[in-house]
């Protein structure tokens, strides 16, 4: 049975970190704390308001929810930890809205993070079933068994079932990863911020056929948070109301017996999606032709294609006619997917994904986002998981209005920032963190070196990768060269490193330091990170 509604749940503030390659120059203490102090700053809160905590994550032992909110005070508030695959931060929302709409909080904080381990992911338990036991199962039995990394089987086998039914071609899911490479050049947020052309994309090492490595999302470390609130805590701040935004529709869905229709589309989520869709349509009283924008779970660019139809935006079986006419893009009749960049070029840490996608679309209709906004009254953010749940968000401004363009300074003029978020990325001061964090029960015993370590890392940060000119990389190629990224597209096992002919590993013919043994994934030509985060069942938890 439905809860009884008693108000309208609105995101006030969301705060990000710069995603980044595994590479433990920051801890997720650290990244959970500075996406906190982000979310609370946006909102103007402080964490004595705060009355529910949730903290999201997949990789990490329990209760590291508290590890986090701790720094920011000690105020005895519940907290909960949430797991749900890719979607756990989306999930985290979820759970925040259902919250504040049943007047169990009228303020939720949700953070979500990830530190996810560099080289090879295996599953944590290998005394029991895998959770994706019975999906690998009816993926080898209808597509065959391949040595190729298995979710990027599952996606791939998506893709190909897409091209028998439709007549897609494999530059469509190249063409789809072209656009997302291109749109991260505006994101100060995103992992890599390298434009490819098409060629380059499609002559990229083959993963499984037709995903090509450029296609594929990476493992990333990162935070995202976001302040939920209800119609009651809003009004008490009117002249926040321009800010705020409506969480109009929402629907958190998991599998139909249609997971195991031997249909490689329903495997990766396809039923699950159109069924969680159209009741967040329903809610929201809006409509696929109603989106202008939308950040679309695209872990393997197969996965965005086939959603295209999922979501509503095509009509059945027209989905790569979008893509080859560039609706999904600038100029195109839209809806424009992933202006961030989406998980193939922002990053994918885990629990983090769904809050960055919130965050996108809020400064999208805030019109924070003013050099790359998209003209819009409605938002609607996808977020999936294996295993399986997808949540869809559908967000409006608080005030009804359509967005507008606002320029930096005015972003200054009406926030709490002296620079823009959306399109800067800054590490916030001592000064800061004061501001938000709790007056009547902070520790500094819980907060310990947090502050320190997060100044000395960002301060290397900004001296190696400067957002603008070194687009987040660690060193320069040689000249005449194009800058590559130095990844590890590895899923589930193997780790998978790339070729990178700039990484920096130890020089040498030695065949691990090579990047030649698909177990390691380093040395100067493998994948830094080598492997696809994830976990569950021996696999990266991208679904």
């Amino acid at each position: 049975m439905a809860p009884h509604v008693q108000s309208d749940a609105f995101v006030l503030g969301v705060g990000l970190t710069p995603f980044i390659k595994p590479r433990r120059s920051r801890e997720y203490p650290e990244l959970g704390f500075e996406a906190g102090v982000k979310a609370m700053l946006d909102a103007q809160i402080n964490y004595d308001d705060v009355e529910m905590g949730i903290a999201c994550y997949c990789y990490g032992d329990t209760t590291s929810g508290q590890r986090i909110f701790y720094q920011f005070g000690m105020s005895t508030i519940p907290i909960y930890n949430t797991n749900n695959a890719c979607a756990t931060g989306s999930t985290g929302l979820h759970m925040a809205r259902t919250l504040v709409r049943s007047g169990a909080a009228d303020c939720v904080l949700v953070i979500g993070f990830e530190q996810m381990s560099p080289g090879s992911i295996k599953s944590a338990w290998t005394d029991r079933p895998s959770p994706m036991g019975l999906s690998t199962q009816m993926m080898e039995d209808t597509r065959g068994a391949h040595d190729s990394p298995r979710n990027a089987q599952y996606f791939a086998n998506a893709g190909r079932e897409y091209m028998e039914k439709y007549g897609a071609r494999a530059e469509d899911f190249a063409e789809i990863a072209r656009i997302s490479h291109e749109h991260s050049q505006r994101n100060p947020y995103a992992q890599f911020r390298q434009k490819y052309t098409l060629e380059e994309i499609v002559k990229s090492p083959m993963i499984h056929a037709p995903i090509t490595k450029l296609q594929c999302s990476p493992t990333s470390d990162g935070a995202g948070a976001a302040v939920v609130v209800s119609q009651r805590f809003l009004d008490a701040r009117a002249h926040l109301r321009s800010q705020a935004i409506l969480m109009a529709g929402q629907t958190l869905m998991t599998d139909s017996p249609a997971l195991y229709s031997k249909s490689a589309m329903d495997l990766v989520g396809y039923d699950m999606t159109k069924r969680a869709v159209a009741a967040a349509y329903k809610e929201a009283g809006v409509g696929p032709k109603d989106i202008a924008v939308c950040e679309l779970h695209d872990c393997f660019s197969a996965n965005e294609l086939i959603l295209l139809e999922g979501l509503g935006f095509s009509e059945p079986g027209k989905a790569h006619e979008m893509v080859r006419n560039g609706d999904i893009t600038y100029g195109g009749k839209g809806p424009i997917i992933n202006p961030s960049g989406g998980l193939i070029s922002k990053g994918h840490p885990l629990g983090a994904t769904g809050l960055a996608q919130c965050a996108e679309l809020c400064w999208q209709l805030r019109g924070w986002a003013n050099n790359r906004l998209v003209d819009t009254k409605v938002a609607l953010q996808h977020n999936l998981g294996l295993g399986g749940a997808v949540v869809v968000n559908i967000y409006k401004r608080a005030d009804g209005q359509q967005n507008k363009k606002l320029s930096n300074e005015e972003v200054v003029k009406s926030s709490a920032f002296d620079y823009n978020p959306a399109v800067e990325a800054r590490h916030p001061t001592k000064a800061d963190a004061d501001k938000v964090r709790s007056r009547l029960t902070r520790s500094e015993y819980a907060l310990g070196d947090t502050q320190e370590k997060d100044k000395s890392a960002m301060d290397l940060f900004s001296k190696k990768c400067h957002c603008e000119d070194e687009n987040f990389r660690d060193e320069k190629p040689p000249a005449g060269h194009r800058t590559l990224p130095r990844m590890g597209y590895g899923m589930q096992d193997q780790g998978y490193g790339m070729p990178n002919p700039y990484g920096m590993g130890a020089a040498g013919m030695n065949y691990n330091q090579m990047g030649m043994n698909p177990m390691s994934g380093g040395g100067p030509f493998g994948g830094y990170g080598g492997g696809y985060g994830g976990g569950y069942g021996g696999g990266y938890g991208g679904g």
